[in-house]
């Protein structure tokens, strides 16, 4: 059976920084670095070793890019300096345009809406109330059953001053100013896609 590099050359050419994926040595940090690594079906590695090996439906069909929440962990980590955030979100974009992923119901499930959500109704990322959502995607008893299994990891955090336990903050100051900067970049997204 022929080598199929078609797909991979479509990524390539057709995702968000997606001929960064060429670049990748496959070390691993960037899974090591996810706060989410443990629920991704496929590492960002695996991710893009699958596209060099052209299994586009594998790739395609996949939630794990729908589960990157744009920590930067990845990037900042990533020996060779790869915009890891930037491919894995191009990857998403490009299973949507090819019909594989309804964007939608995938960022509902997963945490990149909830991402969203909570950096946008007050300008800052509010880690109490971001995690308490994240856990309890699934139902209640699957949130304090997920609550209880990381009440180490969060008490750890409350003592280093790493965790805010007050899940309701106000806006940032200037909050107008922000909203006006994610009308506009909606505003030039749009005219993107529309090719204007």
């Amino acid at each position: 059976m022929a080598y199929d590099l078609s797909f991979a050359r479509d990524v390539y050419k057709n995702s968000e920084m997606g001929h960064w994926i060429k670049m990748c040595k496959q070390c691993g940090v960037c899974a090591g670095s996810c706060p989410l690594g443990p629920h991704w079906e496929f590492s960002p590695r695996q991710l893009f070793q699958m596209v060099r090996a052209g299994k586009k439906e594998e790739v395609l069909k996949s939630h794990s890019m729908w589960m990157c929440t744009s920590c930067y962990n990845c990037i900042v980590r990533c020996p060779r300096g790869l915009p890891i955030t930037h491919i894995v979100h191009g990857l998403a974009r490009y299973a949507s345009v090819k019909g594989y992923a309804d964007p939608d119901q995938v960022t509902n499930r997963f945490a990149t809406r909830i991402f969203w959500t909570n950096i946008v109704s007050t300008g800052r990322v509010g880690e109490a109330m971001l995690t308490m959502r994240l856990y309890f995607v699934d139902g209640i008893a699957a949130g304090i059953k997920q609550g209880l299994e990381m009440k180490d990891s969060a008490l750890g955090m409350l003592k280093a001053k790493r965790l805010n336990p007050i899940p309701l903050r106000g806006k940032i100051k200037g909050y107008a100013g922000f909203q006006a900067m994610l009308t506009k970049a909606q505003e030039l997204e749009e005219k993107r896609e529309s090719g204007v």
